[in-house]
């Protein structure tokens, strides 16, 4: 019996960091994917709840912080959503009125700490899962906590009538060899990365990752315009000298999704907000693991050791 998923990676961004707009944004886009392409999974940006705030410095330096960058950083703060929280029910809900498997980047508030997150939401069951973003990149770091081994899962997954196993990781998360590794051995099919990285040499790296892992890579990425941020944001951000106009672009997209065999199935979209929608055949991944399987046949566990911390740190 074949195994085939109808998959759709969405490029788009939060609504000027609003979160009732962007859980209205996130509805139709997830109805759009379904209506139009008949999609059963839909994978959405990183921070696509909460927002990426691009050219931010919240006022920090080292050694100073100024009061509009804590003003800044409040509002930021106050956008987040909690796990669970009515705004996770609000995503569950559109789960299953949809019957689309939702995979989303979030900003998560736990108490006074931020993190980039990604939540799972399964038509059936609701949310089974969520992952954190093991290492902000650069200034990321001032407004974003480090996630722990506690929420690096591979997820068992039903998709229609297909049981499959999904996983995700942020941005430039991807460029860690050893996590990579880590959802390799877990079994990772569709391996979910959420970005907000442009740049050519992005389609490279999650190239390299699907031939590598032997699994389906699902990449959106933002598209963004000055109007879908805050009023003030540009007056506060290393970009108040380009006083930019509404449409001017400033996260421009590149989602993709890409075979185990390293083809280009979708994409990459650019330049425009959109949706890409492939069908994945999950036998393709045994396709590829006849060639390669770095967990299995081509592995040398008689000289590489992968060690994994997977609890919660101590409170």
């Amino acid at each position: 019996m074949p195994r085939t998923i109808k998959a759709s990676v969405v490029q788009s961004c939060s609504e000027r960091f609003s979160l009732p707009d962007t859980l209205d944004k996130l509805e139709r886009l997830t109805r759009l994917a379904r209506d139009r392409d008949g999609s059963q999974l839909c994978v959405f940006p990183e921070a696509f709840i909460g927002g990426y705030p691009k050219y931010s410095t919240f006022g920090a330096s080292i050694g100073t912080r100024s009061d509009a960058g804590r003003d800044e950083y409040a509002r930021y703060h106050a956008g987040a959503i909690e796990l669970p929280s009515p705004a996770l029910t609000r995503i569950e809900a559109i789960s299953k009125e949809t019957n689309v498997f939702l995979v989303v980047g979030v900003i998560e508030r736990e108490r006074g700490t931020l993190y980039c997150s990604v939540v799972f939401v399964d038509p059936a069951k609701g949310y089974v899962g969520k992952h954190r973003k093991l290492m902000p990149t650069a200034a990321e770091r001032v407004v974003w906590g480090q996630g722990d081994g506690s929420a690096i899962p591979v997820l068992d997954a039903s998709i229609g009538e297909v049981d499959t196993k999904v996983s995700a990781t942020v941005c430039w998360e991807n460029y860690m060899p050893l996590l990579r590794t880590h959802y390799y051995s877990l079994g990772t099919e569709l391996y979910c990365a959420p970005t907000v990285d442009t740049r050519p040499e992005w389609q490279s790296t999650v190239q390299h990752i699907a031939l590598e892992g032997g699994c389906f890579v699902l990449s959106a990425c933002q598209y963004a315009e000055a109007k879908d941020f805050p009023s003030e944001h540009f007056t506060l951000t290393d970009a108040s000298s380009l006083a930019p106009s509404p449409n001017t672009v400033i996260i421009n997209g590149g989602s993709v999704i890409i075979s185990p065999l390293g083809k280009i199935l979708a994409g990459p979209l650019r330049d425009a907000e959109g949706i890409l929608t492939a069908d994945l055949d999950l036998d393709d991944i045994a396709r590829k693991k006849f060639d390669l399987d770095v967990v299995g046949h081509y592995a040398r566990d008689d000289v590489f050791k992968l060690s994994v911390n997977t609890g919660a740190p101590r409170a």
